[in-house]
């Protein structure tokens, strides 16, 4: 019965596809339908936020073909912050010859700085292999500004020097030393857990440091080091901790819902939350503004619209910044999504690729700290950027810092989506 009445869906959704395709390719009540742009250079900082007129930001240049997390570090909640290929998401803040060479980071000469993520984290775990040449000094910044001044009260700043540096590899710097040595030329691995005021840090899979910090920074960038020598990152990937549950499996308890709208969301018995018809939302209970959103979908049918919009106005129909959920692409090619793609910010940025698949689970990630957002699709960064429209409560009309709702849409009479294992890591106030 389930198969029949889903290819009898797949034919009728094929017709309503193609009357609705001109009235319901917006997501965003209010808003115009976006234009197709060609793709711009690529770049760590994006560009301004379109005006409330205008069409979506286009997509970064095309990257190569991505390499993707496994199906078990996805599950356990990891993303790369970087694809292998390219520096999106990073940004230099000296002139140094950071490049991307046969998968991994490499610098070796030019002014002493960092290559920092333009995204900002809060608590989570970071795993990063290096490669430091003999008399190589570097380091993996934490919790750091990006024009760092001092990392005994700035930054958390792992060290990556020979032995007899006053603060040796596996050492954070002016704050605890490691008692290790570690040979150069060679690749090690650094797991690092940054968790309120404890640094935990392992070398090599063993535990090199446990340092409390009597006045614990909150947030802040990761950073890669140039101060001398040449030295090699890959492998960097982080998870993000605190996360608690949005979503029981059970029932939709911590949700509203609207049944005037057309939308019906439901729980399934393998406890997975069913969203099919439309246009409709459900809306959470809790407020957040700053936070690390986590979930994973599944679309029904090639080509289905959704998405997941955070801090809205609770009350209004999905008024709040979008992060897309449609794996849609143009002309065979991932670099051109269709409708802003999944993880892209609706009528802002495109995703510089369509990641997943209809049909199949695929993980999201979305970090919103202040004005910059960001997303990750199966551990892949497809979006990064930052709202520098002048504030308004209203995020159609400008940026909106305030707390708001997660809503979960529905967005026309084809849709059929499922989602589970929604969470979220609520970031404390900037400055507490």
């Amino acid at each position: 019965m389930l198969l029949c009445r889903h290819h009898l869906a797949f034919a009728a959704r094929g017709i309503l596809t193609l009357g609705l395709a001109l009235g319901l390719m917006g997501c965003s009540p209010g808003e115009p339908s976006p234009q197709a742009a060609a793709n711009p250079p690529a770049a760590v900082e994006t560009a301004a936020a379109a005006p409330e007129q205008t069409a979506a930001e286009p997509a970064p240049k095309a990257d190569p073909e991505p390499v993707l997390l496994g199906s078990d570090e996805l599950a356990e909640g990891w993303i790369s912050l970087f694809d292998g290929q390219t520096l999106f998401g990073w940004k230099a803040d000296s002139q140094a010859d950071w490049r991307v060479e046969d998968g991994t980071i490499v610098v070796g000469a030019g002014e002493k700085g960092l290559l920092g993520t333009t995204t900002q984290f809060c608590n989570y775990v970071l795993r990063v292999d290096f490669n430091a040449e003999q008399g190589t000094n570097s380091g993996i910044f934490l919790h750091t500004v990006l024009q760092h001044q001092e990392p005994a009260t700035d930054c958390y700043e792992l060290n990556i020097a020979e032995s007899d540096n006053p603060f040796p590899t596996g050492s954070l710097v002016q704050r605890q030393k490691a008692e290790v040595s570690v040979a150069s030329g060679q690749w090690h691995s650094y797991e690092v857990t940054v968790d309120g005021d404890r640094v935990l840090v392992k070398l090599d899979g063993q535990q090199v440091l446990d340092y409390t910090d009597p006045k614990p920074l909150r947030r802040g960038h990761i950073g890669l080091q140039l101060n001398s020598g040449r030295i090699a990152f890959r492998n960097i990937r982080l998870k993000p901790l605190g996360v608690t549950s949005l979503f029981n499996g059970r029932d939709l308890t911590g949700w509203k819902t609207y049944p005037q709208m057309a939308s019906k969301f439901t729980v399934s018995e393998a406890g997975e939350l069913h969203v099919e018809n439309g246009r409709g939302q459900l809306e959470s209970e809790g407020q957040y503004a700053d936070f690390a959103l986590q979930l994973e979908c599944q679309t029904h049918a090639p080509r289905l619209n959704s998405g997941v919009f955070f801090r809205c106005i609770p009350g209004e129909e999905m008024n709040g910044y979008e992060c897309q959920i449609h794996n849609g692409f143009q002309d065979d090619d991932r670099t051109k999504p269709q409708d802003c793609g999944t993880g892209g910010f609706f009528r802002r940025q495109n995703a510089r690729r369509v990641v997943a698949d209809d049909l199949h689970w695929f993980s999201m990630t979305l970090i919103a700290d202040g004005a910059h957002m960001a997303a990750w699709v199966n551990g892949y960064q497809v979006s990064d950027w930052t709202d520098d429209r002048p504030a308004n409560e209203n995020p159609r009309k400008g940026l909106r810092l305030e707390p708001g709702t997660i809503m979960i849409q529905g967005h026309d009479p084809t849709t059929d989506i499922s989602f589970r294992n929604l969470r979220i890591a609520q970031w404390a106030p900037r400055g507490s």
